[in-house]
């Protein structure tokens, strides 16, 4: 498992928002954002830095706009020099305002990337925040297979041989769809969601012992992949012990930590005869259920207990 920073380069936010480079004093993949905030910096604008943010990215709408050019022009320098020499990380201008002379040239003296945009402030900042909380987000990297079933994120894990892609291939060739196999990178995007995808090198690919790499995508069409899936249930396969007690009610709840959340987790014995397909399919199902409310095991065995003359 591999933890570590994650960070967003700005020519991958430039491409997602399709911004207009003003200026840049390098290249713009070379320069890096490590803040999920995004800020308007009117209180700056008034001269006012005490928890001023310079990873954060600036935008400025017709609002700050405004206020800068109901200044005087000794006044307006004085703040814009205060500003940038700050180096905030980007600069953007909302709703294709005018940017005026004396930006651009404090810009240039102190490096500081400005972009554009046509968007108004209030969707751009709000789109801006999640695009970045997701590239943002806390990451590892795990092995396994994550599927998405009916609806439902599955990641499938267990020892290598025991037949999770031969089971996910399974699983597209039944209507399910595909998300990554072998190395699965999980996101935390928020304080109650685990989202996987596929390292771009592997997507779409998964590997079959005695046949090699196969393109998912190619063999069986669009509609049977996904790029990424939020992670509801894990499902560890192992091979069948003879003579280990496994749950044949389903009361015991057991859940795997990642970062911090608990997935709903089932552990499946693999022997010759089992479907896993279909076994992976009931599972994904009866997960769903227990989300919405009903609780199979509990019901089931609330009426044995009354048949027994339990309460």
């Amino acid at each position: 498992m591999d933890d570590f920073i994650t960070r967003v380069n700005l020519q991958k936010i430039i491409d997602e928002k399709n911004l207009k480079v003003v200026y840049t004093p390098e290249e713009p993949s070379h320069i890096m954002i490590s803040s999920t905030d995004v800020i308007r910096p009117g209180l700056a604008m008034s001269g006012f830095f005490e928890h001023f943010d310079n990873r954060r990215i600036q935008v400025l709408g017709d609002a700050e706009t405004a206020y800068i050019r109901s200044m005087d022009e000794e006044t307006r320098r004085v703040r814009a020099t205060d500003f940038f020499r700050r180096n905030p990380v980007a600069v953007v201008f909302t709703h294709d305002n005018e940017i005026d002379p004396l930006t651009l040239e404090l810009a240039e003296c102190f490096e500081v990337p400005v972009l554009a945009t046509s968007e108004n402030t209030s969707d751009f900042v709000s789109s801006m925040i999640a695009f970045l909380h997701v590239q943002l987000a806390p990451q590892i990297t795990r092995h396994g297979v994550l599927v998405e079933v009916y609806g439902e994120g599955i990641f499938i894990t267990g020892d290598s041989g025991v037949g999770k892609s031969e089971t996910a291939i399974e699983l597209i060739k039944r209507g399910h769809r595909f998300i990554a196999d072998d190395a699965v990178e999980l996101r935390k995007v928020s304080a109650k969601s685990i989202v996987g995808n596929a390292p771009e090198m592997i997507k779409y690919y998964i590997e079959l012992r005695g046949i090699g790499i196969v393109d998912v995508r190619r063999l069986f069409g669009m509609g049977a992949v996904k790029d990424t899936e939020k992670v509801d249930m894990i499902i560890n396969l192992e091979p069948w012990v003879q003579g280990k007690m496994y749950d044949r009610l389903g009361l015991d709840s057991e859940y795997s930590d990642i970062m911090g959340i608990k997935i709903p987790t089932t552990t499946i014995p693999v022997k010759p005869g089992r479907n896993l397909a279909v076994v992976i399919e009931i599972a994904a199902m009866n997960n769903r259920q227990k989300r919405m409310g009903y609780n199979t095991a509990e019901e089931f065995n609330k009426k044995l207990m009354q048949s027994m003359g339990i309460e």
